[in-house]
């Protein structure tokens, strides 16, 4: 008896050693890794004199010439302008930016940050492609550590590419689940499995009447996500025919019924049209609700206006219920996100922005939509709807929910309130 109790209680002590001898290999593979990656990088640095260039795009040689030759002046004077103190300033859509072409505006400016890159970032260079021996070695103890959750996902992912090539051929959503599907778990969802993501991050899209988009936007963008060692999963919130669009309430819609799905951290509001061009716009939540699409290239790639929070932005759950959501008043294209920018601004919160080189997009071609007459009326008395009209006013009903492999679909009647 006593025999077999000193038997236990030995292989519970060499146990206890592999498992503290797996810890501190780990422990020490990673900052051996880590100095590897920041002395490759200084190399890098050291012998490269020119910056990472832009990759070649759909447009003639002429408009890449012209939009090569205005960067360094439009960036100059995006930062100088965000770096200003702030007031009110008059709403403007984005719609009427276009129509303005590449017209300043002279109303004063709210505060703007402009969000710093993580450390490994902010002079990222593509560095050559090296085999990671000491990856390779300690893979399963790795796996190990990352199960039992102690694995944590880097600030700088390791894999990012900086500017990328953007993939604008149409292909049908029948391969590109083929290509894609497998990494996924149904529904579009995804977990990294070499570390544990810091955040859960919800995708919504509001969508209608764009199904050509749908699979250009989806092939990108979860590569994309992949490449950033992102937990997250994409909710594709379509609204039934018969009602006019109401972009803000199926962005409500989304958060509800993905909240039933899960606990997530953050959501990013999502237009279908867009699509990030350089994978260091990470895709996470900072402290302040972030403005994600600053660079647009059908506006020159300049920001259209100092308050717009329009495009892709991101915001804390806590943030999204702070601020009650989107208005559900707007009806027709246009307003409700400079009615969010004014939302942020009444609570406090201050809007947050990439670097114009980073957070750059490309917007896919499509009709322009009928603007809502209204808008300008609802926004200037939006201050008092703030607390009656979003997040616990959206009236509508599930039609459908459907986990399909590249993404979540939601489709929902949205009933007007008013």
């Amino acid at each position: 008896m006593a025999s077999s109790c000193g038997r236990a209680h030995a292989i519970k002590a060499a146990l206890l050693v592999g498992f503290i001898l797996v810890v501190l290999l780990n422990f020490f593979s990673y900052h051996y890794d880590v100095k590897f990656d920041k002395l490759t990088h200084i190399q890098t640095l050291s012998h490269t004199s020119s910056p990472l260039l832009w990759p070649k795009r759909t447009r003639s040689s002429s408009e890449v010439a012209n939009i090569t030759h205005s960067q360094s002046s439009t960036s100059a004077s995006v930062n100088a302008t965000a770096a200003s103190p702030i007031a009110n300033s008059s709403a403007i859509s984005v719609e009427d930016a276009k129509s303005a072409g590449n017209t300043s505006t002279t109303a004063s400016l709210p505060h703007i940050l402009n969000e710093t890159l993580p450390m490994d970032l902010e002079h990222f260079t593509k560095a050559p492609k090296r085999t990671d021996v000491t990856t390779r070695s300690t893979k399963f103890f790795k796996n190990i550590m990352t199960n039992l959750g102690l694995n944590a996902c880097p600030p700088a992912p390791p894999d990012l590419e900086g500017p990328i090539e953007v993939n604008l051929t149409s292909d049908t959503m029948s391969s590109i689940e083929r290509w894609l599907a497998p990494k996924l778990k149904p529904g579009g969802w995804y977990r990294p499995t070499e570390c544990n993501a810091k955040d859960h991050v919800a995708i919504v899209v509001p969508f209608r009447d764009r199904e050509p988009h749908l699979p250009i936007f989806l092939k990108n963008l979860h590569p994309f996500l992949q490449r950033q060692q992102v937990n997250y999963g994409i909710f594709v919130v379509e609204q039934t025919t018969g009602n006019l669009f109401n972009r803000a309430a199926l962005m409500n819609v989304g958060f509800k019924e993905a909240s039933k799905m899960a606990n997530w951290d953050c959501f990013i509001f999502h237009d279908v049209d867009l699509l990030p061009m350089d994978d260091r716009n990470l895709y996470v939540c900072p402290d302040q609700p972030r403005h994600m699409s600053v660079a647009v290239d059908t506006f020159g790639f300049k920001l259209p206006y100092s308050t717009i929070f329009g495009g892709v932005s991101a915001m804390t759950t806590k943030q999204f219920r702070a601020v009650n959501g989107f208005s559900n008043s707007f009806w027709g294209w246009g307003g409700e996100d400079d009615d969010m920018s004014n939302r942020l601004k009444h609570m406090g919160f201050h809007i947050a922005r990439y670097p114009i080189n980073i957070a750059r997009y490309t917007m896919l071609t499509h009709k322009k939509e009928k603007a809502n007459p209204k808008r300008y009326e609802k926004l200037v008395t939006g201050s008092k709807r703030f607390e009656t009209d979003g997040l616990n006013s959206v009236r509508y009903s599930v039609k459908d929910i459907q986990k399909k492999p590249l993404y979540t679909w939601i489709l929902v009647e949205i009933q007007d309130g008013s």
